[in-house]
């Protein structure tokens, strides 16, 4: 689900709890009067799996065409049509093409449940992820029911909930919204790295993608995102601590977490606070995108995608050029310097296969874990995020040993490999990792991406992202384009 809050000023309660699990997304748009017109339309997820009366693409694989009605659709971006249009005669696959037609706009047509207003001085992170597979085509535009817009509320929201609760990782929808969901209140460095992520690109934060993309520093100004970063800011200063004081003892911790569960991968050991660490300038995460708890608690992906925000949204304040941005910027590019500066001393290990590569996590102590997730971020998307340039040796040793049978959840089989993780168990790849090494490929023949294609085709993908991958190809490799996958 998506919720947004508009740029429109109103009074509104302030809500206290924090919720979601990390798959569900939160941001929004639609008016109480859409939503009421909604409610003659079929649950789309029950519509999708009935194929009577849809058309079939003219592919092997005659995939229906899965978008709902036009009254239906929660969210109209012609810029999103425009791209639709403009790839139609390009992809010369038509079930290819199908996928891609299904799968962009696939939130904005189904995800986006509410759209309100926002109080002038108070303003969430998977949300982020779910919209910025629409940077590619986001323009500047004042029109409330805009696709900047909709980036707009995003931003506004998640700063008015990082301000209350830094530590979540998800939150309940505006309670004026009247859309209720189940909690989970865990604690992932996602919340603060999305929240840098919207208003970058990919390689940016979402408050920096908005803004590279479209030059509109409004947003930041009008709903105190300053504020927002400084509580960003003390909430990773929090979980910088090691384990023990100077004499022996623990240290507090700026979050503890502890739950009822037969998992152990969904709780965390010593009581709460996680396997020891010793102070190394990275923040410490006691769970990582996918919901599963860390084993060492410096979870380098986390770490890159944070220090790398940090970097970008540095440019926000130098556009607002005043004395707190200033110092808001020295603060942040210090932390940034400090966390490279750990990934490198405590992050680089030596595999005996791959050489110098990235560890997935970190105690500081010694201890590491080598391996990768097919959630974001993980260490293959390392150069995509702009942490380090594609062609860096540690990175091409990491992203061979994340794509082979050295990493622990590389998922193999005869027609399918890609990456997976522990929150769906050995065996399961994801279609996801798929995408990313299609976005992190080099390959100038195009051999790899063509196989990845094939791959997607057969298995499925995941939707917005699988439409960001197919711009991509068309940006850097468009021949790949022209190729047929039957």
């Amino acid at each position: 689900m998506l919720f947004s809050i508009a740029d429109d000023s109103a009074t509104l309660l302030l809500p206290l709890l924090c919720l979601l699990f990390a798959g569900l997304l939160t941001s929004v748009h639609s008016l109480h009067v859409s939503i009421l017109k909604q409610k003659a339309c079929p649950q789309y997820a029950n519509w999708a799996r009935q194929s009577d009366g849809k058309e079939l693409s003219e592919g092997r694989y005659q995939l229906p065409f899965q978008r709902p009605s036009d009254e239906c659709r929660t969210f109209y971006s012609q810029e999103v049509e425009d791209a639709i249009e403009r790839l139609r005669p390009k992809i010369a696959d038509p079930d290819l093409f199908r996928l891609f037609e299904n799968a962009f706009p696939n939130t904005l047509d189904t995800a986006v449940k509410w759209k309100g207003f926002a109080w002038k001085d108070e303003q969430e992170g998977d949300s982020a992820n779910q919209i910025l597979s629409y940077l590619p085509v986001l323009q500047a535009s004042e029109d409330p029911n805009s696709l900047a817009a909709l980036f707009r509320g995003v931003i506004n929201v998640q700063s008015r909930y990082i301000k209350i609760t830094p530590h979540c990782h998800a939150f309940q929808p505006p309670p004026e919204s009247g859309i209720n969901v189940e909690f989970n209140g865990a604690y992932t460095m996602n919340t603060v790295r999305m929240f840098g992520k919207l208003g970058y690109d990919q390689k940016k934060t979402i408050s920096s993608d908005y803004y590279n993309a479209t030059g509109d520093i409004g947003p930041f100004e009008k709903y105190l995102w300053m504020d927002t970063v400084e509580v960003i800011l003390a909430a990773a200063e929090a979980m910088r601590t090691a384990t023990y004081t100077p004499d022996g003892h623990i240290a507090p911790s700026g979050y503890t977490m502890k739950g009822k569960t037969d998992r152990a991968t969904e709780t965390t050991s010593n009581d709460g606070i996680g396997n020891p660490v010793i102070y190394t300038g990275m923040v410490r995460s006691t769970f990582r995108p996918s919901d599963d708890a860390t084993i060492f608690q410096y979870l380098i992906p986390s770490n890159m995608m944070f220090a790398r925000y940090l970097e970008e949204a540095g440019l926000i304040m130098q556009r607002m050029d005043t004395q707190r941005s200033r110092d808001l910027e020295s603060r942040m590019q210090s932390m940034a310097s400090e966390i490279r500066a750990g990934i490198t001393k405590y992050g680089v290990v030596s595999h005996p296969l791959f050489g110098a590569m990235f560890a997935f996590e970190v105690d500081g102590y010694g201890s590491q874990n080598a391996m990768d997730d097919a959630n974001l971020p993980s260490l293959l998307p390392a150069s995509m995020m702009g942490y380090v340039s594609p062609r860096d040796e540690v990175y091409m040793n990491t992203r061979l040993f994340a794509l082979s049978e050295a990493n622990p959840y590389w998922a193999f089989g005869n027609v399918f490999n890609a990456i997976g993780g522990p929150h769906t168990g050995p065996t399961k790849a994801w279609p996801l990792a798929s995408i990313v090494r299609v976005l992190t490929s080099g390959d100038i023949n195009g051999e790899e991406q063509r196989d990845e294609l094939r791959t997607i085709l057969r298995f499925g993908w995941a939707n917005g992202m699988f439409g960001q991958m197919i711009l991509d190809i068309e940006a850097r490799m468009p021949h790949i384009l022209d190729d047929s996958y039957q």
